[in-house]
């Protein structure tokens, strides 16, 4: 569980001392930021970025707003037309043990109040931003430069949690080790919930971010990362999909 951070605003008048809580960057660790629910989470600098790195999990828009709750109705997940969150199986222990997150749709992206105050859902410019920083500079597992997002997954993968896989550079394979999350990004196989069911699926083997850029055909950017390949997945995803979400500050 993410230690919780809950910082009081204090608004001055010449009669009353108002308290109200709100989202902050802890004064005492500055590589942390808090969520409107108050959990916590690690940051890090990548290139000119600073990114969370970790997977969103709060459960309201950054006004305080709740976000639908959608668990085991799948018809409810698959229609839903609205921004909406889960956990993964309906299990919030486990994905909060396992450091997965949430799974949001895109309704609860599009809104654009999904991260905290100050931070985004990165747009498909951001993590283009993110792949090609890191191919140009010396994040490819074999040591090569450009490239873009073909040999940067090792380097932005968590060394725990993947299902184990043999070829080499992949994020599954314990070869490289100077790279293994190198970027300190740590991926988590955090797993999806599939679109026109709802019925979760790949946990520990895959990971899939929103982006904030739609494509032609209404569907949305997306990034991927699976324990077979080295590959960073540029994908189109289908809004009703259940995926991850990361931040990047303003």
């Amino acid at each position: 569980m993410k230690r919780k951070i809950l910082s009081l605003c204090f608004l001055f008048s010449l009669v009353t001392l108002v308290f109200t809580a709100c989202e902050t960057e802890d004064e005492t660790t500055p590589n942390v930021v808090s969520d409107i629910d108050g959990n916590s989470y690690n940051t890090v600098v990548i290139g000119t970025q600073t990114w969370i790195a970790e997977n969103l999990q709060t459960t309201k828009y950054n006004d305080g707003t709740p976000i639908s709750y959608i668990a085991d109705n799948n018809n409810a997940w698959a229609s839903a037309a609205t921004g909406a969150y889960c956990w993964y199986n309906n299990d919030q222990d486990f994905a909060e043990g396992n450091s997965y997150g949430a799974l949001y749709n895109w309704y609860a992206v599009e809104t654009g109040k999904l991260c905290p105050s100050g931070w985004h859902v990165p747009t498909d410019d951001d993590w283009n931003t993110l792949e090609n920083f890191l191919a140009d500079n010396g994040y490819n597992y074999d040591g090569t430069t450009g490239g873009g997002r073909a040999k940067i997954a090792k380097a932005l993968a968590e060394t725990t949690g993947w299902t184990k896989f043999s070829a080499p550079g992949v994020v599954g394979n314990t070869d490289y080790p100077d790279y293994r999350n190198k970027s300190g990004f740590s991926a988590m196989p955090s797993g999806f919930r599939v679109y026109y069911n709802g019925v979760f699926s790949s946990v520990n083997t895959n990971t899939d971010w929103w982006s904030s850029t739609t494509t032609t055909g209404g569907f949305v950017f997306g990034r991927s990362v699976n324990n077979y390949s080295a590959n960073m997945y540029r994908t189109s995803i289908v809004k009703s999909y259940g995926l991850s979400v990361r931040c990047v500050k303003d």
